[in-house]
């Protein structure tokens, strides 16, 4: 089975590689592991190996099937999702029951991936329960997942559990330098290891953030900045803030203010346990002065841009106030 694209984990790769080639991929996979893992990823390369009609191993990539999954328009691929920010009701499961029991379009499977399983509600896992009892034997179910304890022990029984764990810092290196060939080796080293082990986070770092969220991205730049103390640098990135709206200013703030305070915890604690980005590592190394007047500084701007102020005098002053507060000079 090919799944080169998933890092690490081999184990598990040569588990299910010994299963396609032998009796066949299962009928009902609850993937898990934390965000960042490669869950989503796994749950893909498996839909597409059931979907797969090339030859050698699965998926091939080169087939219609693969292409239409890669796509996203292969009909008897059919992901099931919630509202944003609701849960799977009972009434979106009903509907894939009765889709299931309609015969494939093209393959021989029809593929069912519910990639927030933890979000269905009690009713529809009642629901999807009987489906992994009952249902047709051409059906397979792909529940991914970060929090296997949210879902019925009977429907963890009924599924084959795959558990990804992050990977070695040497893994998640050879990885990167795969995906982003055109990135500098030593950017590439550091992420491998800033990540630990969780390689989404280091993909959304080269990636660049969302852009849903700039503001984020914005105080991730300041925070590198601080960190290797270019006084200059740092105030022409917050000239460059000045166009932004009240809002999304006040959005910037937010973000630096909490990166702060988890650089300040970090620098305090010496370790801490949820994984960070590498530019709030980096300015953990500040003073912890230093870091407590910049966190000063923002909080007083915060309060600051509830009020008429225009852009360029709050940017200047964060300029100002960042560069007092690091003592940094010309």
């Amino acid at each position: 089975m090919n799944l080169d694209l998933l890092a690490g984990n081999a184990s598990l790769k040569k588990q299910l590689s010994a299963q396609e080639s032998g009796r066949g991929l299962s009928h009902a996979y609850l993937i898990s592991g934390a965000p960042g893992t490669g869950r989503k990823t796994l749950a893909r390369l498996m839909a597409r190996a059931m979907l797969c009609t090339g030859g050698g191993d699965k998926p091939c990539g080169a087939c219609p099937a693969c292409r239409k999954t890669l796509a996203g328009i292969h009909p008897d691929l059919i992901t099931v999702e919630g509202e944003k920010g609701k849960d799977i009701t009972v009434g979106q499961i009903r509907a894939l029951r009765a889709d299931a029991y309609i015969r494939p379009n093209e393959g021989a499977r029809k593929v069912y991936l519910i990639p927030e399983a933890q979000s269905m509600n009690v009713n529809a896992q009642n629901a999807v329960l009987k489906l992994l009892e009952e249902g047709p034997a051409y059906a397979a179910f792909l529940l991914v997942t970060d929090n296997t304890g949210a879902l019925l022990s009977t429907i963890r029984s009924r599924c084959e559990g795959l558990s990804l764990a992050p990977v070695r810092p040497e893994e998640a290196e050879a990885w990167l330098c795969k995906r982003f060939s055109d990135k500098p080796a030593h950017i590439l080293r550091e992420e491998a290891r800033a990540c630990e082990g969780i390689l989404g986070l280091a993909v959304q770092h080269l990636e660049g953030l969302p852009q849903e969220d700039p503001a984020s991205g914005a105080a991730l730049d300041l925070m590198a900045l601080m960190a290797k103390g270019e006084e200059l640098a740092l105030c022409q990135k917050c000239i460059s803030l000045e166009k932004w709206d009240r809002d999304a200013l006040a959005g910037l703030l937010d973000a630096l203010l909490a990166f702060l305070r988890d650089a300040l915890k970090l620098h305090q604690a010496g370790s801490i346990v949820e994984p960070l980005p590498a530019q709030i590592k980096a300015a953990s190394r500040l003073p912890g002065f230093a870091l407590s007047r910049c966190v000063a500084v923002v909080e007083e701007l915060r309060e600051h841009v509830r009020y008429n102020i225009g852009g360029g005098h709050l940017c200047g002053a964060l300029s100002a106030g960042l560069a007092q507060a690091l003592e940094l000079k010309s």
